[in-house]
């Protein structure tokens, strides 16, 4: 009896023990989401905005060059919206063209990104904001916008070197977000829902693009 009781207060003190422990570790777990959580929302209190170093870019090989405040609205992506797919357009003329339309305060749109047939990149948004781009505000709010200069009718406006930059600027993205690499994720304007628009169009090569993608993914790994 006297060793049934000693192994039953042990259990009992094991129980306790496991009781504890258990409840310490959930409390640091609920801390820690609690934490998250905080770091999500304090920047939205009034008078707090998100410390932001003016003219830096989140693609190094870009070059940044500010669109107009009216063409996009500051957010903290991925924390208060997750960031899954790339938007592919096409300019409709020429790189130039582009940038002072995103500049122009009355456009109201404007992408992340343009890619000049030459392989050169401009960003006009921050990627944690949100751009006036794909005519639809949930997947303004979830995906980067990529602009291309050219025509949807001229398959010889989609250069070698507008292909290979802007896969590589595509996989980072992808890379930074964990967005897979197929045409669920990579997508262009004409499917987004509710658009009134055909870019890329068909002359756009939608296998060698993925495929670019994957590879520079695969070599930057």
């Amino acid at each position: 009896m006297g060793e049934k009781r000693a192994s039953e207060d042990g259990d009992r003190r094991i129980g306790r023990r496991a009781l504890i422990v258990g409840g310490a570790a959930a409390a640091a777990g609920t801390a820690v989401l609690a934490r998250d959580e905080l770091a999500r929302l304090w920047w939205r209190i009034p008078g707090v905005e998100k410390p932001r170093k003016q003219g830096a870019v989140d693609y190094a090989g870009a070059r940044w060059v500010a669109a107009s405040d009216t063409n996009w609205r500051r957010a903290d992506r991925p924390d208060d919206y997750g960031i899954d797919m790339v938007i592919v357009h096409v300019t409709q003329g020429s790189f130039d063209s582009a940038v002072k339309a995103f500049q122009d305060p009355g456009h109201k749109a404007s992408t992340h990104y343009i890619v000049g047939q030459d392989g050169r990149i401009t960003q006009m948004i921050r990627e944690l904001d949100v751009a006036y781009h794909a005519g639809n505000r949930d997947y303004n709010e979830r995906s980067i916008g990529i602009e291309h200069e050219g025509f949807v009718d001229r398959p010889e406006d989609f250069t070698d070197e507008m292909y290979e930059s802007s896969a590589r600027l595509t996989a980072r993205i992808c890379a930074r977000y964990d967005i897979p690499v197929d045409r669920e994720h990579i997508i262009g304007h004409i499917e987004v829902p509710g658009t009134d628009h055909t870019d890329p169009g068909p002359h756009w090569d939608w296998n060698r693009y993925l495929k670019l993608i994957r590879r520079a993914r695969t070599s930057r790994t």
